[in-house]
């Protein structure tokens, strides 16, 4: 039985992840200091195969025993998040993602990145290719993310070629599904979320800014293909079906059936006007393309919270 640890696996895409590799499987150690995971995201998951240790991976990693692969997907990842915890999003991309480097050299094992389509910050390329270098704002409120991921990036280009540790660095554009916070700050759980309580739809801006969104299945499963590749440069993971957060939102209303208004509200600092993965690469490297639709996906986004759809 391979083991893998699973640095922020307590997590919304963490615990889609440590799933994913029981299900194969596989043995999971899974690490969360649970600022922005939950119990409640692996509690189906305590078996013989699975452990969870509370640990913040700022801190030395010690696991016993052989490790195949290290997936270090541990960093607060929403603007409410990252917002609130600006060191600790800065610690986690540099003393982290060291730390989680240097379990998988010592254990001679895979070592996969989660990072973000954020580095590509407000992009003036469109859609985005992974040989593009982005447009962020270093000193701005969304940098402690971004750029903690530019590094963490770097480090593990690093480590690759320095250290000859088998490396891969996952983009991962906006993703959703089950397991989402409510209040995420996200678009999907927050529209969502309104439109069940009967609220208004909050819209920044004018709505016209765009964005991809990926079921949370196929994410996982391009995630696990990059992990078991040769490939060692970035790879966008995404769906590359454009949409602006008006439409989003729309979308939602009629899928919820809910009779809330949609509002407009002043657009955050920094919030990037588009956003579209090019997954060429991923398709010719990895086989890889999202399956799930839009409607699908929010179908059974919805059923996971108890919530009936509408026919869609």
């Amino acid at each position: 039985m391979s083991t893998a640890v699973v640095t922020g696996g307590a997590g919304f895409l963490g615990s889609h992840l440590c799933e994913y590799l029981l299900e194969r499987g596989w043995r999971v150690v899974c690490l969360d200091n649970l600022d922005t995971g939950s119990l409640e995201n692996v509690k189906h998951l305590r078996d013989d195969a699975f452990q969870f240790r509370y640990h913040n991976c700022v801190d030395y990693i010690d696991v016993e025993g052989q490790v195949e692969a290290v997936f270090h997907l541990a960093s607060p990842a929403s603007p409410v998040d990252y917002l609130r915890l600006p060191l600790h999003t800065l610690k986690v991309g540099s003393y982290g993602t060291h730390n989680a480097l240097g379990l998988a050299k010592f254990k001679r094992a895979r070592f996969l990145l989660a990072s973000t389509s954020e580095v590509y910050g407000d992009p003036e390329v469109h859609p985005q290719q992974e040989e593009y270098w982005g447009n962020v704002n270093p000193v701005g409120p969304r940098g402690v993310y971004d750029e903690a991921k530019r590094y963490s990036e770097a480090m593990t280009m690093a480590y690759h070629r320095q250290q000859g540790v088998d490396t891969h660095i996952v983009r991962i554009f906006n993703t959703y599904g089950p397991r989402m916070r409510q209040h995420d700050g996200r678009a999907i759980p927050t529209f969502i979320r309104q439109a069940v309580q009967g609220k208004p739809l909050t819209v920044f801006g004018d709505g016209s800014q765009t964005r991809s969104f990926c079921y949370v299945d196929d994410l996982i499963e391009g995630i696990f293909r990059l992990a078991m590749s040769d490939y060692h440069m970035p790879v966008n993971i995404g769906n590359p079906n454009e949409m602006t957060l008006l439409e989003l939102a729309e979308r939602v209303q009629r899928v919820t059936g809910t009779t809330s208004p949609i509002v407009f509200e002043g657009l955050p600092e920094d919030d990037p006007k588009v956003r579209q993965p090019d997954i060429t690469r991923a398709r010719e490297i990895l086989g890889w393309e999202p399956k799930v639709g839009l409607d699908e996906g929010l179908r059974r986004t919805l059923e996971s919270l108890g919530v009936t759809p509408v026919a869609v």
